[in-house]
């Protein structure tokens, strides 16, 4: 067994004693989402690959509280938020716009893109070092905003 899958059954077993059920239900999920990545790649994750399920499974977390929300239904909206919440203490921080909006032109420079058809370019310099860390989606759209403007 894994660092990854020790360090999740530590979690459960926590919850489990303190009686945390959205931590419990929570980390349960997550624990079935590793170790279906795990058997997909056929082995143990690595730090990285355990950080990718966990950004995934919190995405869908706010996915589904977005979901809710539209369709008026804030208790579970709530309930999915709480769990996202608890997913994202194990993600890295996330850059700020500033620091993105520095990627950006940092990207801009290495790859010469310098037109709005390029963002891809950009889009996958920035993914390649800064996955987990930033929103592909925030990332698309001002990198879109910076090609189309005066740079």
């Amino acid at each position: 067994m894994g660092e990854v899958a020790d360090r999740l059954s530590e979690e459960i077993k926590g919850a489990m004693k303190s009686g945390d059920r959205t931590r419990l239900a929570t980390m349960r999920l997550l624990a079935a989402a590793v170790k279906n990545r795990e058997v997909e790649v056929g082995h143990d994750l690595s730090e990285e690959e355990f950080l990718e399920v966990v950004g995934r499974e919190a995405k869908r977390r706010t996915e589904a509280a977005e979901a809710f929300e539209r369709g008026s239904r804030p208790e579970l909206a709530e309930k999915e938020r709480a769990e996202e919440a608890i997913l994202a203490a194990y993600l890295p921080a996330p850059l700020s716009e500033e620091e993105v909006r520095a990627l950006i032109e940092e990207a801009i420079v290495a790859t010469g893109a310098d037109e709005p058809g390029e963002v891809g370019q950009v889009m996958a310099w920035i993914m390649a070092r800064h996955r987990g860390r930033v929103d592909g989606s925030r990332v698309n759209a001002l990198a879109r905003e910076r090609l189309a403007g005066p740079g």
